[in-house]
């Protein structure tokens, strides 16, 4: 009776599709559509086709089966934008970060822009030196003899004296300048200082505006090394394309503005007599945003390493100006004191020793902040899950291994710069500490010392800034 009340209340369409098959193929009861009967079984389709709804009373029952799946899905997607930092909260975090990002850099770009036109030497004169430095004019060495230091016309009568310096006289033929095309003797006396020339060798002589047919009116100064440097100049730009492409060639484009701030600008305004510190500041600002920018484009990522390189620069100024005035550091080496000299007015030493550790550090910094940046940002790429203290602490154990090399590499930069000094100083036959103490060898500590506090200040600094920004930005933008 439990059974005869369920189907007749419950599938009651179901025994409409048994009986027609039952009465007909009682062992078909559950495959009517192979029964043979061509009629039989056609004309029951149509309430066959009832069961139909049965079907959709089948995909009821599975219809809350597949309903609970999709809502656990959006559950599932914003629970894991939120902890990811998707789309969903995270674009507006970004927007908000981009904004602060412009404010702190747009001004620090203007005061940069204004720095530059306050500290340029508006319609004044190039600096010249008070000393005759000649014109440089191309020459060929034909020929060369080593003999008894002689004026012209003068001949050597008997031996000469036993200390006596012997002399190298080189015949050379001018390839420009007034003279281009006439045949000279200079004579040079042969010391360890002074260069050894040879036949063939293409040398620049210094003409002081004489008589083109005298030759005291040349000198020889030095060898020609323009195509050398061209040819290595070439050799490099090539492989920087080579591996960067594009951006290889946007890197030799922002080397090439680079070096146009420092020949256009802080030259020229440090020579004027402006603060070398503040020319060295603004000018490295200017290379920090040019070289970046055009080099890794527009970016947040490129915002964090330019804000992390200007803190590290700041730290680095603040340390070299304390610590070289607390060493008593002049600044007055051999080269600066002969700039003076040329110059007939004074300047700045220590100012332009400060900055000389500005603009010397800028590079290493560059490649530190940019290292860091591009790592946090890859790790992010990698695992959109990591929040930003995750992806501090990885980039941090990054950092750790890029700190060595970078402050090695500055370290070996400014020891392979100082090698001369060194050698010198190391000839005195005094003790290590008052070797430490000489003023050389004093100032190439403070710039290697204030350039490595510099770039390992650079790490975490720059670590956290772009672990707060990635963490924040929307995937699609990494």
């Amino acid at each position: 009776m439990n059974r005869r009340d369920i189907s007749d209340h419950d599938t009651g369409p179901i025994r409409r599709v048994t009986d027609a098959p039952s009465d007909r193929s009682p062992g078909t009861s559950r495959s009517p559509r192979r029964t043979p009967p061509p009629e039989g079984v056609r004309r029951p389709r149509p309430p066959a086709q009832r069961p139909r709804p049965a079907e959709p009373g089948k995909r009821r029952a599975a219809e809350p089966k597949p309903e609970p799946k999709p809502e656990p899905k959006p559950e599932s997607k914003p629970a894991g934008h939120g902890h990811s930092h998707g789309h969903g909260p995270a674009a507006p975090a970004s927007r908000r970060v981009r904004l602060l990002l412009m404010w702190l850099l747009i001004p620090l770009a203007v005061a940069t822009v204004a720095g530059m036109i306050l500290l340029y030497p508006w319609g004044k004169d190039p600096a010249k030196s008070v000393f005759p430095q000649g014109t440089p004019v191309s020459a060929t060495v034909t020929a060369t003899i080593t003999g008894p230091c002689l004026a012209e016309g003068q001949v050597q009568v008997g031996e000469p004296p036993p200390d006596a310096k012997p002399c190298l006289t080189s015949e050379v033929t001018m390839t420009d300048g007034p003279g281009s095309g006439k045949a000279l003797k200079l004579t040079l006396p042969i010391e360890p200082s002074t260069p050894r020339f040879t036949a063939g060798d293409k040398v620049v002589l210094s003409y002081n505006g004489g008589d083109v047919a005298n030759p005291a009116s040349f000198q020889i100064v030095d060898f020609q090394r323009g195509t050398p440097l061209l040819l290595l100049a070439g050799l490099f730009a090539l492989a920087v394309i080579v591996l960067g492409r594009w951006q290889g060639l946007a890197a030799l484009i922002a080397l090439g503005l680079s070096f146009l701030v420092l020949a256009l600008f802080v030259l020229p305004s440090i020579l004027a007599g402006e603060s070398p510190l503040l020319v060295a500041i603004a000018g490295a600002g200017a290379i920090m945003f040019v070289a970046l920018y055009l080099t890794h484009g527009l970016s947040a990522r490129t915002s964090v390493a330019v804000l992390g390189t200007l803190v590290s620069l700041i730290l680095i100024g603040v340390l070299s100006a304390i610590f070289s005035a607390a060493a008593s550091l002049t600044g007055l080496d051999d080269s600066t004191s002969q700039l003076i000299g040329s110059l007939g007015h004074g300047i700045d030493a220590r100012g332009l020793l400060l900055a000389g550790v500005v603009i010397g550090a800028l590079g290493v910094l560059d490649d530190v902040t940019v290292t860091q940046t591009s790592a946090v940002w890859e790790l992010r790429r990698a695992n959109p899950s990591l929040g930003w203290r995750e992806l501090y602490g990885a980039g941090l154990r990054i950092g750790r291994d890029h700190v060595g090399s970078a402050v090695n590499t500055l370290v070996m930069a400014y020891a392979g710069a100082a090698l001369p000094v060194l050698l010198y100083t190391s000839l005195s036959g005094v003790g290590l500490g008052s070797i430490l103490g000489a003023e050389e060898i004093a100032q190439e500590i403070v710039r290697t010392l204030a350039g490595s506090v510099g770039i390992v200040a650079a790490v975490p600094v720059t670590t956290v800034l772009a672990a707060l920004i990635a963490s924040r930005e929307p995937q699609e933008s990494l």
